[in-house]
């Protein structure tokens, strides 16, 4: 059969929404059968998508959908090139609803959509399954979200079922490249000796830049030539579930052993066995080899039974978050921050405040403030203070925006420059559920 090529068209929400036209254009070029993934989906993303569906019905799934979708979905349908995504997020029936409405606006006949489902647990209904997998640290929560990561079957039932798009809430990432594959080669949903390569094609794939030298680049040490424009991925997928990880030609970047094997290790707790839905990967053998410019091959991967359970974030609401931040510069810059730290530590005894000098130190700070405490006192000119609590009131909370702005006039000389903010706050537990008790499918919603 012949290779089925994936591209990366996002590795997160938020992302560069001009990333996947070289994909689609590589793609559209190559020819045979091929796909691309939008993975935009994190564990706080999903909450917050949760509370936007909450205000409004029509809303909850990812923000950047349509900015994503219309400078490609013309070439993608004309060129059978399937998208599969989790942009659906909290509400994936939203958003085919709204790709639907996009297509119409373009012009474009509306493709063939498949929504999967069963992954949303937030509902009364699977209060008895999460009680008991969490027991007793259910009772004092709000719950926002409850979410299981379902697996590559429902997305290969669906491209299977002819679907052009395919929707999804919360999936596994890696799974959003073995379900095309799957479909593609007609692998069984046992077959751990294809599930295990194709899985971690799939980790190769779906943070998108990051293997192309996003996240590797470090100048003097680990150089990447023309990075402002860095092309996404595109996995070549063998039968045997192997793969040859490229970029489109003429975009910057790289891909080289280093930026792959760095990927490869991202997130992975034991590299003799990752576990995801699909399979468990054991990485431990894997051999990684260049066979050309910016083009890898990853062989040697293997896999072994899937888990019995499905994992499960559980986000919640956790009070709030007040922050405040104010400005030093010049001479004596840090002492004057210090000083306002101090003022604030004192007014505030009663909050737990999180302290940082920006310029200073704020990226190795401790929340307790005992790094901060033990470094000694600098001579940085240009410092910015930055003050941070939580707390289940919010009122209380509120204090500390207060008396960070109050340092205008209360605090050492020449502060400037004040912002503050107040958001609820998030938190999240995760507990493993028999798989069993998820049933998971998929529909066609269009046309």
């Amino acid at each position: 059969m012949p290779v089925l090529r994936v591209g990366a068209g996002a590795g997160f929400s938020g992302d560069r929404v001009d990333a996947a036209g070289p994909v689609v254009d590589a793609l559209a070029a190559a020819g045979g059968p091929s796909a691309l993934i939008f993975e935009t989906l994190a564990e706080r993303t999903l909450a917050l998508a949760q509370l936007e569906r909450r205000r409004d019905p029509e809303a909850g799934y990812e923000p950047l959908l349509v900015d994503m979708l219309e400078p490609i979905l013309a070439k993608c349908l004309h060129h059978g090139i399937r998208i599969v995504s989790n942009f659906g997020a909290a509400n994936p029936r939203a958003a085919a609803r709204r790709i639907v409405a996009l297509c119409r606006e373009l012009g474009l006949e509306p493709p063939r959509i498949a929504v999967v489902h069963g992954d949303d647990l937030s509902g009364e209904q699977h209060r008895p399954l999460l009680r008991e997998a969490l027991g007793e640290a259910l009772d004092d929560i709000d719950v926002v979200s409850a979410n299981a990561y379902l697996g590559a079957e429902p997305i290969a039932a669906a491209l299977r079922d002819r679907a052009e798009i395919v929707v999804t809430g919360r999936v596994a990432d890696p799974s959003l490249v073995v379900g095309p594959a799957m479909a593609h080669y007609g692998w069984a949903a046992d077959d751990w000796t294809v599930l295990g390569p194709a899985t971690m094609a799939g980790h190769l794939l779906e943070c998108g830049a990051q293997v192309t030298g996003g996240y590797f680049a470090d100048p003097g040490f680990k150089d990447v030539p023309r990075l402002h424009e860095a092309g996404f991925p595109i996995g070549e997928i063998a039968a045997d579930g192997g793969c040859v990880i490229t970029k489109p030609d003429g975009t910057g970047g790289c891909v080289t052993e280093r930026t792959v094997k760095e990927q490869l290790l991202y997130e992975v707790h034991d590299p003799a066995a990752y576990l995801t839905p699909d399979v468990t990967a054991d990485i431990s053998e894997a051999e990684v080899a260049a066979e050309g410019a910016d083009r890898v091959r990853v062989r040697g991967v293997r896999g072994h039974a899937r888990p019995t359970h499905l994992k499960v974030n559980v986000c919640h609401e956790d009070g709030w978050l007040a922050e405040g931040e104010i400005s030093y510069a010049g001479p004596n810059a840090e002492a004057r921050a210090r000083l306002a730290a101090e003022v604030l530590a004192r007014r505030l005894e009663d909050l737990a405040l999180r302290i940082d000098l920006i310029g200073a130190l704020s990226i190795f700070g401790d929340d307790d403030g005992r790094l901060l405490g033990d470094t000694p006192r600098g001579e940085a000119r240009d410092v910015r203070l930055r003050v941070a609590a939580s707390h289940r009131d919010r009122r209380t909370a509120e204090r500390l925006t207060r008396e960070v702005t109050a340092l205008y006039t209360c605090g050492p000389a020449g502060g400037g420059g004040v912002r503050t903010a107040i958001r609820a706050r998030l938190d999240t537990l995760s507990c493993f559920v028999p798989r069993e008790a998820v049933p998971a499918g998929f529909e066609i919603v269009s046309p």
